[in-house]
């Protein structure tokens, strides 16, 4: 039994992108080790800024978001965003060997800038990379016309470059040099 619309679904967790990865202390959160905080605190914060959401309906979130964009810790009793931060926090991510290929999809706008200084993490903590070619393209469909770079990761891995992987399944990494792209959609 869905609590909540599609519609305020995605409001709410669009809202929870925002204060559990750029802005917590706009709700007077802090971040712990690993991005948690506690559900009742995060609960309270998004009443005080006119958002009214229970227990039930932050759990329907997290579990209904295709993305899976949050989780919650083994107790229950903390949530944090899976990825995606621009606030400092350490994520407790261990570096893992990634597959051979995994793909990074963005507008097609940023196709000459990439090509020369690869992917940038900017002002994120990583760049992002997907399993599945369809998924980068969903994301680069975001951005406008889709970009899509199948990116050698088990070469960039031989070369040093350190790889983690997301509790939702999303690779994570600080840098992509050129060298290790192949643009599969959406070049000039």
């Amino acid at each position: 039994m869905n609590l909540l619309s599609a519609e305020q679904r995605k409001k709410i967790s669009k809202r929870l992108s925002l204060h559990l990865r750029h802005e917590p202390e706009a709700l007077s959160l802090t971040l712990e080790r690993g991005g948690w905080v506690r559900v009742q605190d995060l609960l309270e914060g998004l009443s005080k800024r006119g958002t009214t959401l229970n227990r039930d309906q932050l759990e329907e979130i997290v579990l209904s978001n295709d993305k899976q964009r949050f989780s919650f810790d083994e107790s229950g009793e903390k949530i944090r965003a899976n990825q995606g931060h621009s606030t400092e926090v350490d994520l407790n991510l261990e570096p893992v060997t990634p597959p051979d290929r995994v793909y990074h999809g963005t507008g097609a706008q940023n196709f000459e800038s990439i090509l020369v200084h690869g992917l940038e993490k900017r002002s994120r903590h990583h760049v992002h990379l997907s399993l599945e070619r369809d998924t980068a393209r969903g994301i680069g469909a975001r951005h406008g016309k889709p970009l899509i770079f199948r990116v050698d990761s088990s070469a960039i891995h031989r070369a040093g470059h350190l790889f983690y992987r997301s509790h939702n399944g999303v690779w994570l990494t600080d840098f992509v040099p050129p060298q290790f792209l192949s643009v599969l959609e959406g070049g000039k």
